[in-house]
């Protein structure tokens, strides 16, 4: 059996796994327990009452997060002649049409956010190889392909996330940095937690929101009462 690492050790003994935090506290003690020398990201796990296998229970979706994600976002924007100018002057590091994709076949990837003009779908369809596993494919249903591409740059720039359930039944998003002070991971998290909460498919059944988890990058999991999942809906409502 592999012997845990002194520090992580340490970590595990400052978190009691039978009880569920408040969201404020969770985010008080995932920065108390965190020892990497890094920076380290802060991510929220919920765990859904869904069937991803269902297309009709599949959650997904995008928003901005209060205060962003902490990290500097690199958008690429296909578009061309007015939205490609339209991209830039928003903030986007890189935009262009046909000749991008053909950069982007070549194999550069120096950028975080795909967004798309509708015209350049066709386009970038021959990209999906080299986007789709990244999870980098531009899609309606978040707001990467869109001809409104000013305010969806300035968007991304601000911290917009994505999410989506995996094969478990599991949200992953990301809410901020270990940086971030108590107040602004606790709000970012509240934010993604009722906006699942208000994507709930109408053909979910039972319990929806069946556990919430919080953790740094290299930091145990902290467990977060569910009730702040319905209490959260309830403020934002």
């Amino acid at each position: 059996m592999a012997k845990i690492p002194k520090k992580r050790a340490q970590a595990l003994d400052k978190v009691d796994r039978q009880k569920r935090y408040t969201l404020s506290d969770a985010a008080k003690l995932v920065k108390e327990v965190a020892y990497a020398k890094f920076d380290e990201s802060v991510d929220l796990a919920v765990r859904l009452g869904v069937n991803p296998k269902h297309a009709d229970q599949m959650v997904r979706g995008a928003l901005v997060l209060p205060h962003g994600t902490g990290k500097t976002i690199r958008v690429l924007v296909f578009a061309k002649g007015e939205k490609e100018r339209e991209a830039l002057d928003a903030g986007a590091d890189f935009a262009g049409a046909d000749e991008l994709v053909a950069k982007v076949q070549g194999g550069f990837m120096d950028f975080d956010r795909v967004i798309a003009t509708p015209d350049m779908m066709g386009a970038v369809g021959k990209l999906g190889r080299v986007l789709g596993p990244r999870g980098l494919m531009p899609n309606p249903k978040v707001g990467t392909v869109t001809f409104d591409v000013g305010n969806a740059v300035k968007e991304a720039k601000a911290g917009k996330v994505e999410y989506r359930v995996d094969r478990a039944g599991v949200v992953h998003c990301r809410v901020g940095r270990l940086s971030f002070d108590q107040q602004k991971l606790s709000e970012n998290a509240a934010a993604l937690v009722a906006e699942l909460v208000a994507r709930k498919p109408p053909t979910a059944k039972g319990v929806y929101v069946r556990s919430i988890t919080l953790s740094s990058t290299m930091g145990p999991g902290v467990r977060v009462d569910t009730s702040i999942a319905y209490g959260t809906a309830q403020e934002e409502s």
